[in-house]
């Protein structure tokens, strides 16, 4: 669709979702659930198409650091006069959403907010949005996301499936998948059948490393470091210009009763049974 087109003319009827009470009150809740009972601020939040900044100022009104993009100079000249007019701040970026770190809006966003850009674009432009995004929320990030149903219709969004969205975004999970209460003109309603609904969609978190990880990642250069596994549970090492040395609790206690007489000790890290045990062996 052709957004510069309709800015200039006049024409945006998606503005009309906040004079409808089912549509505000759903996006409402949504946010008190990202707000989590918390004090404002809340943090940082991505107004993805922003358009005449509508939403993003609900954001910025209920203590959101709010950052606005969009690619039509007209929409972004409505949305800095609303925010005036609200006497609210919020930061507008004129951006490609393809191309967000080229025009510096920042990072660690804690919530992504799209009205209705993604539903829009081509697929090559939906992985691009999909890793912009990606790289600039953050670990834990939420986003809301309003697409039509996929479907067929000729210049306008062709819709988004709960698939293509997390193809889009595969370091995401949608979570949850509802109505957004929108009543589009009964004409539209009828040739359109956009189905309009919220998807949100939770930034999945990094799996904690394993206590042998983080023990190999902690373990200073000279320190023996775990390098793999043999059979019977026997541990092979490896230490800084020494030979590999196998241990196996069977073989530790051959040794031990071979080598009473030495007094050599070397200290050796059993960690091929449950827990951590340090065993001292007479070499």
């Amino acid at each position: 669709m052709n957004y510069r087109l309709a800015y200039k003319v006049g024409f945006h009827p998606w503005e009309d979702a906040a004079r409808q009470p089912a549509f505000v009150e759903k996006f409402t809740v949504l946010l008190a659930r990202e707000e989590g009972g918390r004090e404002p601020p809340y943090g940082k939040a991505l107004d993805i198409g922003t358009g005449s900044g509508i939403w993003g100022i609900k954001l910025a009104e209920r203590g959101w650091q709010v950052t606005g993009v969009d690619i039509v100079e007209k929409a972004l000249q409505r949305a800095g006069e609303r925010a005036r007019d609200a006497g609210v701040h919020m930061r507008l970026v004129r951006a490609d959403v393809t191309a967000l770190r080229a025009a510096a809006v920042g990072s660690n966003f804690e919530l992504v907010l799209d009205t209705g850009t993604f539903h829009g674009l081509s697929g090559g432009q939906r992985q691009a949005m999909g890793r912009e995004i990606s790289t600039i929320a953050s670990g834990d990030a939420t986003m809301l996301m309003l697409s039509w149903a996929p479907r067929r219709r000729g210049p306008l969004p062709r819709g988004a499936s709960r698939s293509e969205l997390e193809a889009a975004f595969p370091g995401w999970t949608v979570t949850d998948a509802g109505p957004t209460g929108f009543e589009a003109p009964k004409p539209i309603e009828l040739l359109m059948k956009p189905d309009e609904r919220w998807f949100r969609l939770q930034r999945k978190l990094r799996q904690p490393r394993s206590r042998d990880a983080r023990a190999q990642r902690a373990a200073p250069p000279q320190q023996a470091a775990r390098t793999g596994e043999g059979s019977l549970g026997a541990t092979r090492y490896e230490d800084s210009g020494r030979a590999p040395l196998l241990g196996c609790r069977t073989v530790f206690d051959a040794c031990i009763a071979a080598s009473a007489a030495l007094t050599a000790r070397v200290r050796v890290s059993d960690t091929s049974m449950s827990g951590s045990e340090s065993v001292i062996v007479p070499w």
